[in-house]
């Protein structure tokens, strides 16, 4: 394996994203605060608990699933389409690197970044509210996996995207939706059995579902079909990696 060129990817993107910190990290860490102020304030105010747990800690897990999700699709969208939209992408695939580095690369720095931000949003919670994790390495491991998935996402929406607009209509027109409906700010046991029956059909609400867990062993649906379902879309995106590069969609032309 060429580590020097994953390198080299890697710390470009990390480096793309210092330049851009104040955008980056200091907007999610007041957006977070502001749900706090808000959600806690106002409805927290009517809904002290949920299943047990303050709702204020309630809503800890949800919002950093937001800002992992959006970030990491954003992240990793922005950092293929830019060499593409310059034209350096070519040099990128002409140079001796294996799809696989090249992935990696990109990959690898979009969910660090995500990741990062959810452990800066975890902390600024603990400012607001009294956090207990259950399970730490259990939601460890959900951050982790989450991040990768949907910037493997991210990566795929890069190369298919060949607009600014069109980097912006997943994460705002679909990951954003599907995370509020999907019992980020609500447990899904506190609608009406029509519209639990719906939600079932949200993926992202097995990915809260099973971050909430690790934090307070309560969960919408069971943690292993959390996990499973996580694996399942994982595969998907990086099957359809595999076949961009295997056929080079968007790539070669």
């Amino acid at each position: 394996m060429n580590l020097l060129a994953v390198w080299a990817i890697y710390r470009y993107e990390m480096a793309r994203w210092f330049r851009t910190l104040f955008q980056s990290v200091v907007s999610p860490v007041v957006s977070t605060s502001l749900y706090f102020v808000v959600f806690g304030a106002a409805i927290g105010s009517r809904i002290t608990e949920v299943e047990g747990v303050s709702y204020g800690a309630f809503l800890v897990p949800g919002v950093i699933m937001l800002n992992l999700l959006t970030q990491s699709v954003t992240n990793a969208a922005f950092g293929i389409y830019f060499p593409k939209f310059v034209g350096t992408i070519y040099e990128i695939l002409s140079a001796p690197i294996s799809y696989f580095e090249i992935v990696l690369g990109y990959v690898g720095a979009a969910a660090t970044k995500a990741t990062i931000l959810g452990l800066i949003i975890l902390a600024t919670a603990s400012l607001f509210v009294d956090l207990h994790i259950a399970h730490p390495f259990a939601m460890a491991a959900f951050l982790l996996l989450t991040a990768i998935t949907f910037s493997l996402l991210g990566f795929i929406i890069g190369i298919w995207a060949d607009s600014f607009e069109k980097l912006q209509i997943v994460p705002l027109l679909v990951i954003t939706p599907l995370v509020f409906l999907g019992g980020s700010f609500y447990s899904i046991s506190m609608l009406p059995e029509f519209w639990q029956k719906v939600t079932l059909f949200n993926p992202v609400l097995y990915l809260i579902s099973g971050f909430r867990w690790s934090f307070y062993e309560i969960s919408d649906v069971s943690v292993t079909v959390s996990l499973a379902m996580i694996g399942l879309f994982l595969v998907i995106c990086m099957s359809a990696v595999w076949w961009i590069f295997r056929t080079g969609y968007r790539l070669k032309s």
